[in-house]
């Protein structure tokens, strides 16, 4: 029984990873989902896999023996909630992603990122915005042209 177990939580973390890795959105969410899933079934795998009693104290006795633990099925609750919104989240985020693009690949989205001549996010090609040397004195004010300085000045 443990071995099928095993073979099952293999198989779905490999199948959600599979997915996860593809380019198409609501794949990659599918893919998270099921990945979900693995781990749900990873931690209800960590407490008793067999047939036990319920982790209730019958009357007359102090200790329970041979019962199930309830921490596990209390781990895959919450983790089955949490997971729920996430994959709503997700589901919704590519949604929109793919209204907006137009597309549903993932090699499609680079409208996201900004454009060369965007003159509030220039592209990272330029020293200035290059991580501050020893030298730098970080300042928080802007420049006299408006502009917010982003590590600081440099003084020769």
């Amino acid at each position: 029984m443990i071995w099928a177990l095993a073979m099952a939580i293999w198989v779905t973390l490999l199948v959600g990873a599979r997915l996860a890795m593809s380019r198409d959105l609501v794949r990659c969410v599918l893919g998270l989902a099921i990945v979900a899933s693995g781990v749900n079934l990873v931690l209800f795998a960590s407490g008793r896999v067999t047939t036990a009693l319920p982790a209730v104290i019958p009357s007359g006795s102090e200790t329970v023996e041979a019962s199930a633990n309830p921490l596990p099925q209390a781990l895959v609750l919450t983790a089955i909630v949490i997971g729920f919104a996430l994959i709503c989240f997700a589901l919704v985020a590519a949604l929109r992603l793919i209204d907006g693009s137009g597309s549903d690949n993932a090699a499609d989205l680079v409208y996201a990122e900004p454009r060369p001549t965007d003159p509030v996010v220039p592209p990272y090609d330029a020293p200035e915005f290059d991580p501050p040397s020893p030298e730098v004195e970080p300042t928080g004010h802007r420049s006299p042209d408006g502009a917010r300085e982003p590590h600081g000045r440099v003084h020769a």
